[in-house]
């Protein structure tokens, strides 16, 4: 209930404001706070049945859509014209593969958040992860949000819908210094070493990687030219997956790496190696300039270079106690590593946001934050060198208990 100034209650929703007047408040439709205003309390009132009358007479939609139909013009109208074809292959994935079974068939003003709700935990009983339940959410969202601005639905039962917070224990695997030098001694002379090298020294999305050609190399200026990604998907109008070449992931994402030494070396040796595959054979139409190939000279996907890690941990976790085994992770985790490694080297942040591409730096900041264990302790010796020290020959001794300490 609202008061006025004397916290007299004046009735729920209104209340008087510092100047006399009075104020009243609302959420519409679109789950908004909406204010009124009236110098006295009773046009205040009033203002505020109309405003509400008013809402709720919105709550007759224009047209009936179920919600397959709606999805259609959705994206046709509203995400097409702004969205990449890779971004249009993922939320056609999301919306057939989870959506359309469970909520396709209803009208739009019949789904209710509970049916949203239920979605959402029959994907996680399916034994999907928290970003595809978050995707879900979100994609519903947007698609309802549309429907309101156009009165063919009058309300969002995704909008308020609270996620299961996402479980720390699934946060990204990072290399230690150790775990690093051991992946790296045993993948030495293995086919993707070179690939690996690069990615870890780079920070570099897979894609980004599997993209690069010799031409985008400037050895003299020790520069990586990042313009494009490659990706594995099927997309509208195809009936199988195949390979696409398109930008980077963000405006961002097309940037300049430099090279350091090692970086350079694995280059150089997979220019050679590239050359050498070539002549073998010629590789896929379209793809010929790739630098980073299979065996047969053909492009590389990201589960190449999964399967290619895992033989690799395979091989060190062979030798190793099973207290004492290293994690099997994924291609990703080469980016994740190189960031870390560029904090505890003292990069500068608004640095490694343009190494990584990233569009803001906070973004930088978020998930590149996790520091290992041993640059923690280094870092907190550094308090050590800068504390002042007690002089000893100034101490002096004070008896406790008949016991003298200092």
């Amino acid at each position: 209930m609202g008061k006025d100034l004397n916290g007299k209650e004046i009735g729920e929703g209104l209340y008087q404001r510092k100047n006399g007047s009075y104020a009243a408040r609302y959420v519409d439709r679109f789950g908004k706070r909406k204010t009124i205003y009236g110098k006295t309390r009773i046009e205040a009132k009033k203002k505020l049945q109309a405003a509400i009358e008013a809402n709720l007479t919105q709550k007759v939609v224009r047209k009936r859509y179920k919600v397959s139909e709606w999805y259609e013009v959705w994206m046709r109208e509203y995400k097409e014209p702004l969205i990449r074809p890779t971004t249009k292959s993922i939320y056609k994935g999301l919306f057939q593969l989870h959506i359309l079974p469970e909520l396709g068939a209803m009208n739009l003003e019949e789904v209710q958040q509970v049916h949203v709700r239920k979605l959402i935990n029959e994907i996680k009983k399916r034994g999907y992860g928290w970003e595809t339940q978050n995707k879900v959410r979100i994609l519903i969202q947007d698609l309802f949000n549309v429907a309101m601005i156009n009165d063919y639905a009058y309300k969002n039962p995704a909008r308020g819908l609270k996620m299961q917070k996402k479980q720390e224990n699934h946060e990204r695997i990072v290399l230690d210094r150790e775990q690093q030098a051991d992946f790296f001694e045993c993948c030495a002379g293995t086919f993707y070493d070179n690939l690996f090298v690069v990615a870890i020294n780079t920070g570099m999305r897979q894609g980004e990687l599997c993209a690069l050609e010799e031409s985008d190399i400037d050895f003299e200026k020790k520069e990586i030219s990042i313009t494009k990604t490659l990706t594995y998907l099927m997309l509208e109008g195809e009936d199988k997956k195949g390979f696409h070449t398109g930008p980077p992931k963000t405006d961002e994402g097309v940037r300049i790496i430099p090279m350091n030494e090692a970086c350079e070396k694995a280059i150089k040796k997979q220019i050679k190696l590239k050359k050498l595959m070539a002549f073998k054979n010629p590789g896929t139409a379209g793809y010929e300039n790739l630098l980073f190939v299979t065996r047969k000279n053909n492009p590389v996907c990201v589960q190449n270079i999964n399967d290619a890690i895992r033989k690799v941990v395979e091989e060190i976790n062979y030798q190793r106690d099973e207290t004492d085994q290293m994690p099997v992770f994924s291609s990703h985790t080469f980016r994740h590593t190189f960031a870390t490694r560029c904090i505890e080297a003292g990069v500068n942040p608004k640095t490694l946001q343009a190494y990584m591409g990233h569009a803001t730096l906070q973004m930088t900041m978020d998930l590149y934050v996790h520091v290992t264990d041993d640059h923690k302790h280094e870092e907190f010796q550094k308090l050590d060198r800068v504390m002042p020290k007690r002089n000893a020959s100034k101490l002096q001794v004070v008896a406790v208990d008949g016991i003298r300490v200092g």
